[in-house]
């Protein structure tokens, strides 16, 4: 079963659908007073909004392996007066990668990285790893077919992928969302 797609965003030249974090995030069971992790967020397209959401008793996990893009993020917290967004430089394909506790978290934050790792599993299971019992997963992945836009055919995981990795991590697929024209989403459940 999909949901209705819940980006909403329109590009009025095109009548193309965009991801749209603030839209995503409403349309999730994510609380004030959360723990979140936002796995390879990157400049933090998720990770702001998401620490808007969880207010300031709440806490975003902002991981990647880069530490420029947690510079970026550090700084913009900053000006935004956001102290609830701690950053972690963190390989997420090694076991424990992300320096989390376990069982620790009430969401993860999977967006359009997994196409970036080598070793997807290793991923799947660290985000399922930090999670609570009963906390979810949300994977938004690139999707298959029309490569005009984003990453090589290739590199592209598939929703049957996704489904896959998650059973393997012990995890159970809740629903699918449509996220946008050229993404597909999926909630998992721990």
């Amino acid at each position: 079963m999909t949901d209705e797609i819940i980006s909403g965003k329109n590009d009025l030249t095109f009548g193309m659908k965009f991801i749209d974090p603030q839209a995503i995030i409403s349309a999730l069971e994510i609380k004030e007073d959360m723990l979140v992790g936002d796995f390879g967020t990157g400049t933090g397209y998720f990770t702001f909004p998401l620490a808007e959401k969880v207010g300031q008793n709440g806490v975003v996990f902002a991981i990647d392996i880069l530490k420029e893009k947690l510079e970026t993020i550090e700084s913009r917290a900053k000006m935004l007066h956001l102290g609830n967004i701690i950053t972690k430089r963190a390989n997420l394909e090694a076991v424990g990668g992300s320096k989390l506790e376990e069982n620790s978290l009430d969401w993860v934050f999977l967006v359009t990285m997994l196409f970036q790792n080598k070793d997807k599993k290793l991923v799947m299971d660290e985000a399922a790893r930090v999670l609570k019992k009963g906390g979810k997963i949300l994977v938004i992945e690139w999707n298959i077919g029309d490569s005009s836009f984003g990453p090589m055919p290739e590199l592209r995981v598939s929703k049957e992928a996704i489904f896959e990795l998650a059973q393997n991590s012990g995890l159970s697929i809740l629903r699918e969302i449509e996220i946008s024209d050229f993404h597909c989403g999926v909630v998992l459940c721990k």
